[in-house]
C-alpha cells in the first residue's frame, strides 16, 4: 500500500520531488473535511495533495505561485481533486486581493514554503544555478521588477556588497563585490560564478559562489520584504483556531517568521522602557511551536533540499 507521502509525489507523468517536512505539515496544519485552505506558494503541489486528500471530500484549497511552470505541474499534479482546486499564478504578496476575490476570505490554514525549488534549479536558462552557463535571470515570475543580471550590473558597489553580506552571510561580501564592479559587465552565472570562485577561494563541500547566487536571487525577488508584508495579511485571513505554517530555509527568513509570530502573541508590545501599556496591542496568534520543527536525520539523508527547512506553526486565537 502507498503511503500519503507516496501518493502525494509519485503522480505519473509529473516532476518528482518530495515535498519538505511533509509528515509536520500534516500533522500541524491538521486539514479537515468542509475547511478552506491556502498554499501560497504551492510549487509542485506535494503538500497541496496531502491537505486535499486529508480534507476529502469537500475541503477547498487556493494554491498559488509566482511561477508559470510550477503552476502547470502543480495543475496536473492536482487535477484529480477537480474544482476543490483554485489556481492564481501570482507573487504571495498579493495574498489578501487573490483570496478575496476567489472567495478565501476566512480559511482555516495557510501554508508558505518558502525559497528555490528544485525545479527552478535544474532550469538552467532560469539562472538561478551555476551548475551550467546561462542568463542572470533568477526571478521566481516573469512578472518581477529586476533580474540579477540588473543588480550585477548596474547597482553601486556598496549595495551589492551589504546584500552579498546581509543575504548570503558572505564574510568575503567586500571583495566579492569589488571584484564585480571591476569586470562589468558580466552576462552569464558562469562568468559571475567563475569570478567568485576566484576571489573566494575553495574551502569546504559548498561552492564558493553559493552564498552570492543566494544573496542576488534573495534580492531579484524581494522575499524577506515580501514576507514581512504578508505575515499580517495571512493573520487576517485566518479564522479563528484556523493555523499558519511557514517553512523557512535561511535564517533572516526564519527570524522574520519567528519575531512576527513572538509578536502577536503577546498582549503587550511596548519597549520595557515604558512603565504602562499604551500600545493596546491584543495577542492574535498561540504559538504552538516555540522552537522550530527541523527535518530528521532520515529525511536529510532522503531529500538534501531539507537539511536547512525549518517549520513554525500558530494558531489564530
Amino acid at each position: 500500500m502507498m503511503s500519503n507521502l507516496e501518493r502525494a509525489t509519485a503522480q505519473p507523468g509529473v516532476y518528482t520531488h518530495i515535498p519538505v517536512l511533509y509528515s509536520q505539515v500534516m500533522e500541524w496544519l491538521d486539514p479537515r473535511p468542509g475547511r478552506s485552505y491556502i498554499d501560497a506558494t504551492v510549487g509542485l503541489g506535494g503538500h497541496a495533495a496531502g491537505v486535499l486528500e486529508r480534507s476529502a471530500p469537500d475541503g477547498r484549497l487556493l494554491a498559488i505561485d509566482a511561477d508559470p511552470q510550477a503552476l502547470a505541474y502543480a495543475r496536473q499534479r492536482l487535477a484529480p481533486f477537480g474544482e476543490r482546486v483554485v489556481f492564481v499564478q501570482s507573487y504571495y504578496t498579493d495574498l489578501k486581493r487573490i483570496a478575496r476575490r476567489t472567495g478565501f476570505e476566512q480559511v482555516d490554514g495557510i501554508l508558505f514554503d518558502l525559497g528555490v525549488s528544485t525545479l527552478q534549479l535544474q532550469a538552467a536558462e532560469r539562472g538561478f544555478s551555476f551548475q551550467s552557463n546561462a542568463p542572470l535571470d533568477m526571478r521566481m515570475g516573469p512578472d518581477a521588477d529586476t533580474t540579477a543580471e540588473e543588480i550585477v550590473n548596474t547597482w553601486p558597489e556598496e549595495e551589492l556588497s551589504r546584500i552579498i553580506y546581509v543575504y548570503g552571510e558572505e564574510r568575503h561580501a567586500r571583495r566579492v563585490a569589488r571584484a564585480i564592479v571591476a569586470n562589468r559587465p558580466i552576462r552569464s552565472t558562469g562568468e559571475l560564478a567563475a569570478l567568485v570562485a576566484r576571489v573566494v577561494g575553495y574551502a569546504g563541500k559548498i561552492h564558493p559562489a553559493t552564498r552570492t547566487f543566494q544573496a542576488l536571487r534573495i534580492a531579484v525577488n524581494r522575499e524577506l520584504e515580501g514576507l514581512t508584508e504578508t505575515l499580517p495579511d495571512a493573520l487576517e485571513l485566518l479564522a479563528t483556531g484556523g493555523r499558519l505554517a511557514v517553512i523557512s530555509f535561511h535564517s533572516l527568513e526564519d527570524r522574520i517568521v519567528k519575531q512576527f509570530m513572538a509578536r502577536e502573541s503577546q498582549d503587550c508590545i511596548c519597549p520595557p522602557s515604558i512603565p504602562q501599556c499604551v500600545c493596546e496591542h491584543r495577542a492574535t496568534l498561540r504559538r504552538l511551536t516555540k522552537k522550530p520543527i527541523r527535518p530528521s536525520d532520515e529525511e536529510v539523508d532522503r531529500n538534501l533540499a531539507s537539511r536547512s527547512a525549518r517549520l513554525r506553526i500558530a494558531e489564530r486565537l
